[in-house]
């Protein structure tokens, strides 16, 4: 169990052993009170039923959910969200009934929208345009819930056009030029470092760009522990920076989630 008090646990990838909505309650149990989840239906239209059951879990287990991924598509074939396909704009405004309605029951304000794959058929400048296009409709509805609009580098994947937090930078200064001011960077330290990033740089003199973060180790995306990376360095780094948002810890556990918590004493 750390002892910072802004640590949430993403129960999409932490606590599998569980049903996902026993989840937040696996995370009750095991000491921490914020959670974030990845997109938790099976398509962008949930039934009223499971999006009202989604909420329950969350109340019933008395945690705050912090970060919520928006609809990004068929992930477990391949889809790394759709902000930058305009044929599936439709898709993505159908999703938001739902956000709206998680968010204003919950509170949730952070909202991560993963860009999308380089697609072969539409030139970069037309994705470009397109992931624009999707931001500006994302933000205005979410701005009425008090939403936050996150865009995150992505590793691993080579046409996820994401790659470093500059390139998150800049796509947010492209959606805030168009008046949308509710759009920030989410800093998967985990992400950026596999991409070459230099993280230090970025946590001791980009703090204010900084609207939320995620860690994992490297290699193998696993609990803080497992590999080369300095987390608990970076946390204080931050900490003292000035960061006083949400860090999430979203990675694979590799010996079971409860176990792997051990290793976050130290962040």
């Amino acid at each position: 169990m750390t002892d910072d008090p802004r640590i949430a646990l993403n129960c999409s990838m932490l606590f599998k052993e569980y049903p996902l909505l026993d989840r937040p309650r696996a995370a009750r149990d095991a000491g921490y009170a914020a959670v974030e989840f990845w997109w938790p239906f099976a398509g962008p239209e949930p039934t009223g039923a499971e999006v009202s059951a989604f909420i329950r879990a969350i109340e019933e287990a008395d945690v705050e959910l912090v970060a919520l991924n928006l609809f990004a598509g068929d992930m477990a074939n391949g889809d790394r969200g759709i902000l930058s396909h305009a044929d599936r704009l439709t898709e993505l405004e159908a999703s938001l009934r739902a956000t709206r309605e998680i968010a204003e029951a919950t509170g949730v304000q952070a909202f991560n929208a993963l860009h999308g794959l380089r697609d072969s058929g539409r030139s970069p400048q037309a994705q470009h345009g397109a992931a624009l296009d999707a931001l500006a409709v994302v933000a205005a509805s979410l701005f009425e819930v008090g939403g936050t609009v996150l865009l995150e580098a992505v590793s691993g994947i080579p046409d996820f056009p994401l790659a470093t937090f500059q390139d998150c930078v800049d796509l947010r200064d492209g959606a805030r030029r168009r008046g949308h001011t509710n759009i920030g960077v989410l800093a998967d330290l985990y992400h950026l470092a596999a991409n070459g990033d230099d993280v230090n740089e970025i946590i001791s003199t980009r703090v204010n760009d900084i609207a939320h973060v995620q860690i994992a180790d490297l290699p193998g995306r696993h609990e803080p522990g497992t590999g080369q990376l300095p987390l608990a360095r970076w946390v204080s780094t931050l900490r003292a920076g000035g960061y006083e948002g949400w860090i999430g810890l979203e990675y694979n556990p590799e010996a079971g989630t409860a176990e792997g918590l051990k290793n976050v004493a130290g962040i």
